[in-house]
């Protein structure tokens, strides 16, 4: 308890608790030029930067019945279903696949490849649409595009060893990728695992100079470019070790960053993708605000991003067996959703039980995922994951299974919020390495039994260690909401601890049914613990209202 980041929290909780008539944390009128105080904006997260609501989606409605589907008839429909969503794919205009109610057995893969289509069920409840995978997908035919993924973890022999419980096997494909449910561009590269892979760069203009926070770029040149264009934004570690990007990454943290920093120099180590809105000579103004400063060094560019734009995936419960569970990364693939190559998408109002990982996401932009809830008996490696994604709004998720990974930013995600989530069952608020940077943990509840210490490891830091650190700045938790469950002792605050390497964390309102204290390392911004947020309870919504306005 002498631990100095303890102290200076607790410092901080005392005065906080004195002061007097505060109405707002004041992060939010601070300076924002100073990084002591910076706080990213997060309002762009969502479909169509959270300024549209998810649509009720009008088009022409193909029914799966007419293909071949039966409900309830305990066999299985994944040929029909494959024939229906080949009709879906081969029509034009706006297209609705409208699954029927009762139980369907699927046990392939269903690729979803265009835009504008809609995968819909008659509900995630009781009476609505269950799609039941009876067998996980290692049983299935290896998909094409994870061709390079199996590639790499055999080359480096890539394994889960467990020496206690003697287990030394290979990790599986399907650990973090692939889903029962997948958008995809076929043929396009969803993720970088070998430096031979990486294509030669096609890029639409290099890019030379901004700021971080702000949305001007100074590009080259502009003839392959045009407002409306939504392009990735590359930067690179062109220089090694002493990479001057590493640096400014990570704001001179006290924090190791780990090989993968410069081993891969032809892989951009921070990406966005933007939509342009303004070409003036050589400034480029783009939708959402740069998460750090670009410099010549970086090389930065622009470069085309092929991608679907909307799709959704709504009204649908997922039912896995509960399988036996073997160790982390041999997960046999009860995989229910799969996205890639999105924008302005959406899932919504999908339940999923007894899954290794309920919805992961790769090299994806402004979509909305909404009222998702993950049960079961199955432990989970993951329930609804972020990696390689950006601006993405995971809103009214409630889990109420075990998982390693309940709430997640992985590799390369950048600007995402979890607002509104319930974690029921050993929560863990996850970020898991690979210069992941500016996302927001948002009016986050979670329940649990502290230890005999009178303390829980709250915030996780996993991930490789060629990954590390955990998180880049400026990180945020605003108002964590924490229920304890086996409170004695109301006088003794509870220690919430964790993090080791995560640099300049924003936790900003932590308060429940205790008094906290907080341990994270290293140099957190810690304001408004225990202390309610009544007056702004949602950073997501505040700031997006005020963006808006």
């Amino acid at each position: 308890m002498n631990n100095k980041a303890v102290i200076i929290c607790y410092s901080l909780f005392l005065s906080s608790m004195n002061a007097i008539g505060q109405e707002i944390p004041k992060i939010l009128s601070s300076n924002q030029k100073v990084t002591a105080n910076y706080l990213p904006d997060f309002s762009y997260a969502g479909y169509h930067f959270g300024e549209k609501s998810l649509p009720d989606f009008q088009g022409k409605i193909i029914n799966a019945t007419d293909f071949g589907v039966k409900a309830n008839d305990a066999l299985d429909d994944s040929k029909a279903l494959l024939k229906a969503i080949k009709a879906a794919k081969e029509t034009e205009g706006n297209v609705i696949l409208q699954l029927p109610a009762g139980r369907i057995i699927l046990s392939d893969i269903l690729y979803i490849e265009r835009s504008n289509f809609v995968l819909r069920g008659a509900g995630s409840g009781e009476n609505g649409t269950e799609i039941y995978c009876p067998r996980p997908m290692m049983y299935l035919k290896n998909p094409e595009s994870l061709a390079e993924l199996r590639e790499y973890l055999t080359t480096l022999d890539k394994r889960q060893k467990e020496p206690e419980n003697n287990i030394d096997l290979p990790f599986s494909q399907y650990a973090w990728s692939g889903g029962f449910i997948w958008t995809q561009i076929p043929n396009e590269r969803v993720k970088s695992y070998l430096d031979k892979y990486e294509p030669t760069p096609s890029y639409l203009a290099k890019v030379s100079s901004g700021n971080m926070g702000e949305h001007i770029i100074n590009v080259s040149e502009v003839k392959n470019l045009k407002v409306g264009d939504i392009v990735e934004l590359q930067l690179f570690n062109k220089d090694g070790e002493k990479g001057e990007i590493i640096t400014d990454l990570y704001k001179g943290a006290k924090v190791k960053p780990g090989s993968h920093h410069w081993n891969f120099p032809k892989l951009p180590i921070v990406r966005q993708q933007v939509e342009i809105t303004k070409i003036s000579g050589s400034k480029i103004t783009i939708k959402t605000p740069l998460t750090i400063a670009i410099k010549p060094s970086y090389q930065a560019q622009l470069v085309e991003w092929k991608h679907l734009e909307e799709v959704g995936i709504e009204h649908i419960k997922f039912t896995f067996p509960d399988i036996p569970r073997v160790a982390h990364h041999v997960e046999p693939g009860n995989n229910a959703i799969f996205l890639t190559r999105l924008f302005n998408s959406w899932v919504k109002d999908v339940s999923i039980t007894n899954a290794d990982s309920g919805i992961l996401a790769e090299e994806v932009a402004n979509t909305t995922i909404q009222d998702i809830v993950t049960d079961g008996s199955h432990l989970a490696h993951y329930t609804v994951t972020l990696g390689g994604v950006h601006n993405i709004l995971v809103k009214n998720l409630k889990i109420y299974n075990k998982a390693v990974h309940p709430l997640s930013f992985n590799t390369f995600a950048t600007k995402n919020v979890y607002q509104d989530c319930e974690i029921f069952a050993d929560p863990v608020l996850d970020q898991h390495s690979g210069a992941n940077h500016q996302n927001l943990f948002d009016n986050i509840t979670v329940h649990f039994s502290t230890d005999k210490n009178n303390s829980y490891a709250l915030f996780g830091g996993g991930g490789a260690e060629y990954w590390k650190p955990s998180h880049g700045p400026f990180s945020t938790f605003w108002n964590l909401n924490v229920k304890i469950e086996n409170q004695t002792d109301t006088t003794k605050p509870i220690l919430l601890y964790g993090m080791k390497d995560g640099a300049f964390a924003r936790i900003i309102g932590v308060n429940g049914n205790a008094k906290f204290e907080i341990k994270y390392d290293p140099d957190p911004y810690v304001e408004f613990l225990n202390q309610s947020m009544e007056k702004v309870p949602s950073l997501y919504d505040y700031q997006l209202k005020k963006r808006l306005k």
